[in-house]
């Protein structure tokens, strides 16, 4: 069973408590003969074919893999700051026994709702702030962009490869550094031109940064934004692109090379179960192509056999452990050694990228 609350009328939903609900998360407990009751705060909309898409279709999977165990609520649309607080703490005093914040900008609004509720669990996405009732987890997204930087070095007719950027949080960093290590890797000679767009989902600014990168000479797009804005403008003029967080396949058959897709299903239907088994841990969980839950999605036939196979192999290579994009040396392009030689950044140190590799010739926003 599936409750959604739209953000403008979740306030409402307060008028709905028990007084029991408002001390602080007493009585909470999942009782056995009741569903457990989980709940997930979306950034932006379910049908953005992007993160929030993504998240959403896990919880769809998890519904479907525990039948009558569990009950859902969703809120979609929740701005990251003083709005989200609200929508997590409701979410709290409805009676939720997991909570799925899922996005970046959620974290300090989640920290303080999991303080207020310690009787619920709260799982935090993408984040680095824990406590006895907090988890985070995370995808090794650079990965996926290790691959697509690969394919767009090796397709660039220009030598110049584009990325649309969102905000200048260290996940968005390292995986416009993965994309950039990995193109010129395959191509010395490869530019990256970088816009940002301050924003998650904005079909229109996406769409208006795509336009100008190509302006500029970019015949191969990555973004990490969630719409398929780009893939569109993509197609329209004839240069390539690389889909985001979920299957953008359809939206540009010819400029679409791949998707790197989310897949957060085994995740969700693991954390769920935790609870349920009462065996639910406060961890830093990160996972990526060894765990399944980043996957590359339509490769498309009219590639070039090479830049398919080069696809593959890079995939596979990460898969196995064989390769860690953030192996050094690697120096930032300030001249500084941000990575000794022989060293693999640890999950931690991924955490707080806040560097531009060599061969970016640009500055972070401040």
């Amino acid at each position: 069973m599936t409750f959604r609350l739209k953000r403008h009328t979740a306030w409402f939903a307060s008028l709905l408590l028990s007084a029991g609900a408002l001390l602080g998360g007493v009585g909470l407990e999942a009782k056995a003969d009741e569903p457990l009751k989980v709940g997930f705060v979306y950034v932006g909309p379910v049908g953005d074919y992007g993160w929030s898409y993504e998240h959403n279709r896990g919880r769809l999977e998890a519904e479907k893999a525990f039948g009558d165990k569990i009950q859902t609520t969703y809120v979609e649309n929740v701005p990251e700051g003083a709005d989200a607080e609200r929508v997590i703490r409701q979410l709290a005093q409805s009676g939720n026994d997991l909570i799925f914040t899922t996005s970046f900008g959620f974290m300090n609004p989640t920290l303080k709702v999991a303080k207020r509720f310690p009787k619920v669990h709260f799982e935090h996405a993408t984040g680095y702030k824990r406590g006895n009732n907090l988890s985070t987890y995370a995808l090794r997204t650079y990965e996926g962009r290790y691959v697509s930087g690969v394919a767009a070095g090796m397709m660039t007719k220009t030598n110049t490869i584009g990325y649309i950027a969102s905000f200048p949080i260290p996940e968005v960093i390292r995986d416009i550094n993965a994309a950039y290590m990995a193109a010129s890797k395959v191509n010395p000679d490869v530019k990256m031109k970088i816009m940002w767009v301050s924003s998650w989902y904005d079909p229109v600014k996406e769409s208006e940064a795509a336009n100008a990168l190509i302006d500029q000479g970019v015949d191969v797009i990555l973004q990490h934004t969630d719409s398929p804005a780009p893939l569109m403008v993509a197609q329209k003029r004839g240069v390539k692109a690389i889909g985001q967080a979920s299957d953008m396949s359809q939206f540009a058959p010819d400029a679409h090379m791949f998707s790197i897709q989310d897949h957060w299903a085994p995740q969700y239907i693991a954390k769920i179960q935790s609870v349920i088994d009462g065996t639910w841990k406060s961890e830093d969980f990160w996972g990526g192509f060894a765990e399944d839950l980043l996957v590359v999605a339509s490769v498309n036939d009219n590639l070039p056999t090479e830049v398919k196979s080069a696809i593959k192999a890079t995939y596979d290579e990460i898969k196995s452990g064989d390769l860690k994009p953030f192996t050094g040396p690697i120096i930032s392009n300030t001249g500084e050694t941000v990575v000794a030689a022989g060293h693999s950044l640890t999950d931690a140190e991924l955490a707080a990228v806040n560097w531009y590799i060599k061969g970016i010739d640009d500055k972070l926003p401040q």
